[in-house]
């Protein structure tokens, strides 16, 4: 009896929960009452992830759950991972005809990891991986740009650009790691412990009679590594990660004299485990001064959840894109408008609208296409007021084609657009690829760089404005099952909240108005 193989990672096979038959003629067990295709040869080996702990699967095993998988018409839409320790991660790949497939990173969050815990048995996702953590994918990617709800039983029910279609490398596998129900119930009590009371924020500067002074340590360069501070004569101390976003790090950069905030990172990549953790509960608006001047736990109140590594660190640069967003004009452009599904297809293909929308297509296959969404449409206008041109991450030779709308996307997502109730749920919301960012409009004096036309250069010059006019494919957000009411419309870039602008709007089913709040 050949036992099985830990595909990835570093586990040992005694602490494996994934198999895989290495060689036909190692391998050659089949399950015969399974049907032809589905035999455990390594032509189309059936891999599927089994939840068993601290024990190797054998060909026996693989054969009973096989029957199992297929009794549940699950053959077609297995899903594999590679699986290292104790918790169930790795790179996640899907069965389709007769073949294993990777899927890519692209738009790859946490809807579509509890889908695929889900599926898998797992009780939650614990988080998401991209950038093939757990090692190259396959050469066949076989989904791209997936988009799930959080709610669909199987990855293959998500939204998707079709089996196939991909602009990926094998650099761009999306991966799990999920909880399962073993290690939440050892895990339930440590890592999520009921949280001390804690007193109100306060300013640093305000705690202590001590002046703060701010240092960044362990880089590779003078511009990079961990936040450290101390108080008057004492010793240097860290500052606790959790929550630790872009606004406190532009203010460090600010503060050191480094320029700006290019990211803020939880890590201990820099070093630090052996320091004492000085402060936490850090907030900023972004636009202090001093780091001393951002609010703060109460002294002595240190709170600092999740791993050890949790440690506070930036990443500054001298030079650096700052895109505004034009609040006047979306309060200016923003209306309603009625438009069958018949108009918005190509709409749809990029995940524009809303789930129901898709529902309903699914629902009724004759007369879908008939059906009306109601839409919030709006101008966006986009101003580089930084030291830098914006570019796409993206390069120029790995811009995907949308043969609907004839042209390329440099960014998959370059704006977010979210509508939240008076409790802070989000109740609508849509997002923005970036088809064509060039200089739509400049400031006197400025000459234009970017074009998109020929295939051209994409980007936003210092100074100058790339638009997307309200009649734009996408622009805008599907609020159809939208009730009336009073909402927060909330505009980023990006979607990584650096640029963003919040909207207080009065929706009476046939009627909006849109007000400013920043």
């Amino acid at each position: 009896m050949t036992p099985c193989r830990p595909i990835g990672g570093t586990s040992i096979c005694d602490k494996a929960v994934a198999f895989n038959f290495p060689h036909e003629d190692e391998c050659m067990t089949s399950c015969p009452d399974l049907g032809q295709g589905y035999s455990a040869s390594s032509r189309h080996a059936v891999r599927q992830l089994i939840p068993l702990a601290s024990t190797c699967l054998y060909e026996t095993d693989f054969c009973n759950y096989a029957r199992k998988l297929k009794h549940r018409h699950k053959l077609n839409a297995a899903l594999d991972m590679i699986i290292n320790f104790l918790k169930p991660s790795g790179n996640v790949e899907i069965f389709h005809m007769g073949k294993w497939g990777s899927v890519c990173d692209d738009e790859w969050d946490m809807r579509e990891a509890t889908v695929v815990c889900r599926q898998l048995g797992y009780v939650r996702p614990y988080r998401v991986t991209h950038s093939s953590m757990f090692g190259p994918a396959r050469k066949r990617f076989w989904m791209d740009n997936l988009y799930c709800t959080g709610e669909e039983k199987n990855l293959s029910s998500c939204r998707f650009d079709g089996w196939g279609a991909n602009d990926c490398t094998s650099s761009e596998a999306a991966g799990v790691v999920c909880m399962s129900p073993e290690i939440a119930a050892t895990e339930e009590p440590t890592t999520t412990p009921k949280p001390p009371k804690k007193g109100p924020l306060i300013r640093i500067k305000d705690a202590t009679e001590h002046h703060m002074s701010i240092r960044l340590a362990g880089g590779r360069v003078p511009e990079e590594g961990r936040v450290e501070v101390k108080f008057g004569d004492s010793a240097w101390g860290l500052v606790c990660g959790d929550g630790w976003s872009i606004f406190e790090a532009m203010v460090v950069c600010r503060q050191l004299g480094l320029g700006y905030a290019n990211d803020a990172i939880q890590t201990d990549f820099f070093g630090g485990n052996a320091s004492s953790m000085v402060l936490s509960g850090v907030q900023c608006h972004g636009d202090e001064d001093y780091l001393a001047h951002c609010l703060h736990d109460q002294m002595g109140q240190i709170s600092c959840p999740g791993k050890r590594e949790n440690i506070a660190a930036v990443v500054c640069t001298s030079v650096m894109a700052d895109l505004v967003i034009d609040h006047l004009e979306i309060m200016r452009t923003a209306h309603l408008e009625d438009r069958q599904l018949y108009f918005l297809q190509c709409a749809m293909e990029e995940n524009c609208l809303a789930s129901a929308a898709y529902k309903l297509q699914s629902d009724s296959s004759v007369n879908w296409h008939l059906e009306t969404r109601r839409l919030l449409r709006f101008t966006a206008r986009i101003l580089n007021v930084g030291t830098a041109d914006f570019r796409p991450i993206v390069p120029k030779h790995l811009w995907e084609f949308h043969q609907c709308h004839m042209h390329y996307h440099s960014m998959e997502v370059f704006a977010t657009f979210d509508i939240v109730d008076s409790t802070g749920v989000k109740v609508a919301e849509g997002h923005k690829a970036s088809f064509c960012l060039e200089d739509n409009q400049c400031m006197p004096g400025v000459k234009p760089f970017y074009a998109c036309a020929n295939f051209g250069d994409q980007g936003i010059s210092v100074n100058c404005s790339d638009i997307y006019r309200h009649n734009i494919d996408c622009q805008w957000v599907d609020i159809s099952e939208l009730s009336p009411g009073m909402y927060t419309f909330k505009v980023s870039r990006l979607s990584d909240g650096k640029n963003r602008t919040k909207h207080l709007i009065l929706f009476l089913s046939t009627f909006i108005l849109v007000s400013s709040i920043y």
